[in-house]
């Protein structure tokens, strides 16, 4: 493992243990009837959001997913704003009219999460071609699902990235499941990543459940963008903790691969890391948690507080665009 700063290891277990209380807390919301519509959490899979955003700048750019609260979160989003979006509220990323599915922050180069599986694929490669005609050295990170591999946007979005070498990583998120389909019931070739040598593009496959793991490729793979020598796909092979959404009891998924994920938990991963390599105890470590719980607790009774959205203001918007 390579040296790294307590301050650094901290930060990733700052960002880390926001998705997943995030997540955690908007459960019980949901269960509530506070949030409307689906809600797909992103429990298991923290590492990929935290790794891979860790590697960017500030002026770079991502595109998220129906999955995508941690993606957000891990670019810098605001916990009160979102808390507010998936109730509905109109202090909100999107004034409430996103939900869970569509939350967006521009200020933070979060150009938006997509109810479409596969929806964010081409997107993605839109802003990386407008960095490209600028002359910019901007790299922008495309999250997309194993279950967006099998359409054809991929193929469609990974070639014509290639053909222009458009500073872009493609992040796979490989839970191993679509809805409730298995990845090798899915591929003849389970591991993904291998699909990128067709179109003659850099491929590599990571553990999406090792945050340093994932920031140290994927701060390999924007390197090689800034030199004009994208783009770059990265499998991080990773599993939900449950099922697709908040309603999906997942008993399609085998008690002991779960197990053994549950085991291979990045937050366990990330406080061990703190313990063995930043000497912190475990008093250090819970401090910081407590100080999260409290911000998730405040953004929680900001949403709750704030007013539903107007209608007439809502009118009003579709009818001057």
């Amino acid at each position: 493992m390579k040296a790294y700063s307590r301050e650094f290891l901290e930060q990733l277990y700052r960002t880390l243990y926001t998705i997943r209380v995030f997540e955690t807390e908007c459960i019980k919301l949901y269960r509530q009837g506070l949030i409307i519509g689906y809600f797909h959490p992103y429990l298991g899979e923290e590492a990929v959001a935290t790794g891979a955003c860790a590697a960017l700048r500030e002026d770079d750019y991502i595109v998220s997913t129906h999955r995508g609260h941690g993606h957000c979160i891990a670019r810098g989003g605001q916990l009160n704003k979102m808390v507010a979006e998936v109730l509905g509220r109109e202090t909100g990323y999107c004034k409430g009219r996103g939900g869970s599915m569509h939350i967006a922050d521009i200020a933070t180069g979060n150009i938006g999460a997509n109810g479409i599986v596969g929806g964010g694929l081409p997107i993605g490669v839109g802003v990386a071609m407008g960095v490209h005609v600028r002359g910019s050295d901007q790299v922008t990170i495309i999250f997309f699902s194993d279950g967006a591999c099998n359409n054809g946007v991929f193929a469609e979005s990974l070639n014509l990235a290639a053909i222009w070498n458009l500073p872009v990583v493609f992040m796979l998120e490989n839970n191993q499941y679509a809805v409730s389909s298995p990845v090798e019931e899915m591929s003849r070739v389970p591991d993904l990543y291998k699909r990128g040598e067709g179109y003659g593009v850099e491929a590599h496959q990571v553990d999406g459940n090792d945050v340093l793991a994932v920031y140290e490729k994927t701060c390999e793979a924007v390197d090689t963008c800034r030199l004009g020598k994208g783009p770059v796909l990265l499998e991080a092979k990773t599993y939900r903790h449950s099922g697709h959404h908040v309603n999906d009891p997942g008993t399609y998924m085998p008690k002991e691969r779960l197990e053994y994920y549950r085991a291979r938990d990045p937050i366990k991963i990330a406080r061990n890391n703190l313990i063995e390599h930043a000497r912190c105890t475990d008093q250090d470590i819970e401090a910081i948690e407590q100080h999260i719980n409290q911000q998730m607790e405040k953004a929680i009774e900001f949403g709750k507080n704030s007013a539903q959205p107007s209608v007439e203001a809502f009118l009003e918007e579709i009818e001057t665009n």
